[in-house]
């Protein structure tokens, strides 16, 4: 039978990723892993940092932003070893001990490197530190961890009125504070939850919804003090604290297994286990939306790997239905909506996804990307406000198609190429490294 053929062309400034798949349909099969989770990968760096003695990661994803935190915790003094997925050691400073680095701190495309690393230095006393990113990261806001660092007391500089990078940060000694926050961030609640380490007192952030909760487990694991309400999405950490360096094991980064989650589900005569995923309640939310669609997804060897849950996931091609995503899902699945668009392509009925604005400000714009780019395909979508209505059934076609360097996005359009008629070509295709340097071996080994 004959395979899909997968071409990676490397240009001169940028990657074309090809795919053919044969004309009687590709089907997908085996077993996998995927990288370790991009969320895990960045704490496990940053808390080990900020910790006394040695903190060994086992698992570490060896995407584009972890290496941009390891860069910047180097820079500030912490000592770490070669990344590596086995085995990576940090030597930390001690809470308190980060040294003013003598040049600009670069966090590359990496949004929770910069907005984590905010409350971290703006709660260092006496120090001056400024920070920046890549030509992507400099257009996202940041006034979303600003505004609350400046409750507590923090004093930080930037571009259109300190909400866009480059940052400069005056450290100071902070003041604890309750903060309402208007949105459901993982990254606003570890931002301040980090700053408030420091701080005399307790610290507690309110959020409309739980979001994920990485953060409030490994600053526990690590001997934070914290108290956590589910109930009233509240949670609070008291301070000063003490941290004590600790063995970490990431598991398989969920968002990445959601590819070959919709793949497999999509593509007629497919049975694919993707193994060794971090199943954590906060971010299972792409799990309750394809078994909404009738995604045949079964939970297989369920464990507790270093106090996260893990689980292997066997998929099989199911004919999908449209359902409504919206609401107190989206924080638990907003990295996961661009496949999931892709998904709903090939359901029956219409998908509407709501309440999703939050991914106007990601990496690219990716609700006008995505209706771009898969309506390039021959998807029928259409763009709203705070997400896309898609109807499926349309016969997608293979076409020429951009990530618009946002590696979600390569990815999702790489997934729907798979039950595409003809060849499609994805331009800047190298987005994808950012949290899966191997997405594209990996597509050839399952489609083999």
């Amino acid at each position: 039978m004959p395979s899909t053929v997968v071409t990676l062309e490397n240009l001169e400034s940028q990657q074309q990723l090809k795919i053919q798949p044969p004309q009687s349909g590709p089907s997908l099969h085996g077993r996998i892993r995927i990288p370790g989770d991009k969320s895990i990968s960045h704490r496990a760096l940053m808390l080990g940092a900020l910790a006394e003695g040695v903190t060994t990661v086992e698992g570490l994803l060896l995407g584009a932003d972890p290496r941009s935190t390891a860069r910047c915790f180097s820079a500030l003094g912490a000592e770490i070893s070669e990344l590596n997925s086995e085995r990576v050691e940090v030597k930390g400073c001690g809470l308190g001990q980060l040294q003013e680095p003598d040049r600009v701190l670069d966090a590359g495309n990496s949004g929770t490197t910069m907005r984590l690393m905010l409350g971290i230095l703006a709660s260092h006393p006496d120090r001056l530190f400024t920070i920046t990113g890549d030509s992507s990261l400099v257009k996202r806001p940041m006034d979303r961890v600003i505004r609350p660092l400046t409750e507590m007391g923090a004093t930080i500089w930037g571009r259109r009125g300190g909400s866009l990078a480059p940052l400069a940060v005056r450290g100071r000694k902070l003041k604890p504070i309750h903060y309402h926050s208007p949105v459901a961030s993982a990254q606003v609640k570890s931002c301040i939850l980090l700053a408030g380490l420091m701080v005399e007192g307790s610290t507690t952030v309110t959020e409309p919804a739980l979001s994920r909760d990485h953060s409030e487990r490994m600053l526990r694991a690590f001997g934070a003090e914290l108290s956590v309400d589910p109930d009233a999405c509240r949670v609070t950490v008291t301070g000063p604290a003490q941290l004590k360096g600790q063995a970490v094991v990431v598991p398989g980064d969920i968002s990445s297994a959601a590819f070959w989650l919709v793949a497999a589900a999509i593509v007629p005569g497919s049975d694919l286990t993707v193994e060794n995923v971090g199943v954590n309640p906060t971010r299972t939310g792409i799990l309750e939306a394809m078994a909404m669609m009738g995604a045949d997804i079964e939970l297989q060897n369920e464990r507790i790997v270093a106090g996260e849950p893990v689980a292997d996931l066997r998929v099989r091609h199911s004919q999908l239905r449209a359902c409504e995503i919206g609401g107190d899902l989206i924080p638990r699945l907003i990295d996961e909506i661009p496949i999931l668009a892709v998904a709903a392509a090939f359901a029956k009925g219409t998908t509407r996804i709501r309440d999703a604005e939050e991914l106007r400000v990601k990496e690219s714009d990716r609700i006008a990307v995505m209706a771009t780019q898969l309506g390039k395909m021959g998807a029928n979508i259409s763009e709203r406000p705070d997400g896309l209505e898609i109807t499926g059934g349309s016969a997608l076609k293979g076409a020429q198609v951009d990530s618009d360097t946002d590696h979600r996005i390569a990815m999702s359009l790489a997934i729907a190429a798979l039950n595409a008629t003809g060849t499609t070509t994805i331009h800047r295709a190298e987005a994808a490294a950012i949290s899966y340097p191997d997405f594209v071996g990996t597509l050839r080994t399952i489609c083999d």
